[in-house]
């Protein structure tokens, strides 16, 4: 199983329904990208589990426009965790069946 640590700003898409994501690093999306070529999900989606301070859940990485995946972050984890927009996210990801 590949795992990645990295810190990023957690920030709010500004459409409809106040989805919140950290964007995962270039170095690490490049990774991410080159170990799941041909073996992606719907959408270009890619299944991992997750942890952030004492915060654990699995969900789907998502490709961006700037080529650099998206961490959706729920909010029951945002309030658990006290993450609020701009706050640098510590971050854990697991690739699922990989």
């Amino acid at each position: 199983m590949s795992s990645y640590r990295f810190s990023a700003p957690l920030w709010q898409y500004p459409g409809e329904g106040s989805w919140y994501f950290v964007a995962v690093p270039e170095e690490i999306s490049d990774d991410i990208a080159d170990l799941t070529e041909g073996r992606r999900k719907g959408f270009g989606s890619v299944r991992v589990s997750v942890t952030v301070g004492g915060s654990s859940w699995q969900t789907s990485l998502f490709p961006s426009k700037s080529g650099s995946y998206l961490l959706p972050v729920k909010k029951p984890v945002r309030v658990a965790e006290g993450l609020t927009e701009g706050t640098a996210v510590e971050a854990r990801l697991d690739l699922v069946d990989f």
